[in-house]
């Protein structure tokens, strides 16, 4: 196997990219131990993320999924039986559409492996609880709840090293895809709950797309898309001509027109 290449983007904050849908796997790292947030996405590269912690010395401690979507649910039975959180409707929806979901694995996740939405545990506080383990002091990593893209979809702000970790939002080559629900309103809500700490973010990740040194641009370029949608028109944004983005730009219009005359 050759591993993927993993990118430092903070001290001891390391982004893996996948092949499928520019997927971003983000390693936060401290005194030997890691905390995942949304490993993924093929059992090669679940595998190359392994050993990536390994040949480092490095121990799993927890896992964090911004979102009940399949590809953010992923987890490697090798990564060990440690927490892993996600937001209470994240967990709510991951097992309210469980059969969905696990129709959508299909063959990126072997049969013989244990299902990787039974092991999410919602979390109740607004940071997470011990990433490295209970017994290594570390400045808490915030999470923003909110439900732009998805019911309780949830960035994780990691102050220490300025990295705000944004799931399925603020994409480089994705439009703001509300769809799950179809609710207009509801991202652009989940945009204004970011904006605080999109302004303060030295580095931003997306779920698909690429880390940026320049957090507000992305944070623009979605506002500056969604008001002139929702005022009826037809916004340029470069985003439209990449792969499977024509096709959700004539929905957003759609949703937008049954907002404006329901």
């Amino acid at each position: 196997m050759i591993p993927r290449p993993t990118i430092e983007i903070a001290p001891g904050v390391f982004v893996m990219t996948s092949e499928k849908y520019t997927t971003t796997s983000t390693m936060v790292c401290r005194d030997g131990r890691v905390l995942l947030v949304d490993p993924a996405w093929t059992v090669i590269e679940l595998e190359s993320i392994l050993a990536w912690v390994a040949a480092n010395g490095l121990t799993v401690s927890a896992g964090f999924s911004t979102h009940a979507h399949h590809d953010h649910l992923l987890w490697h039975p090798e990564f060990g039986e440690v927490p892993r959180w996600g937001s209470a409707k994240t967990v709510r929806f991951a097992r309210e559409w469980r059969d969905e979901l696990t129709a959508q694995l299909d063959e990126d996740y072997p049969v013989d492996w244990p299902n990787p939405i039974d092991g999410v545990v919602a979390v109740e506080a607004s940071w997470v609880p011990s990433p490295f383990g209970a017994e290594v002091a570390a400045d808490p990593i915030e999470l923003i709840v909110h439900d732009g893209h998805a019911p309780g979809q949830t960035a994780v702000w990691i102050e220490d090293r300025g990295v705000l970790l944004a799931g399925d939002m603020l994409s480089d080559i994705e439009l703001p895809l509300p769809f799950t629900p179809d609710d207009l309103e509801a991202y652009a809500s989940g945009l204004d709950a970011l904006a605080e700490v999109v302004g303060r973010a030295s580095v931003l990740v997306p779920g698909h797309g690429h880390p940026t040194d320049r957090p507000l641009a992305r944070l623009d370029a979605d506002r500056r898309y969604l008001d002139e949608v929702l005022r009826g028109g037809d916004p340029d944004d470069d985003r439209r001509g990449l792969p499977g983005m024509a096709e959700a730009h004539d929905k957003i219009l759609d949703l937008a027109r049954k907002l404006r005359d329901p």
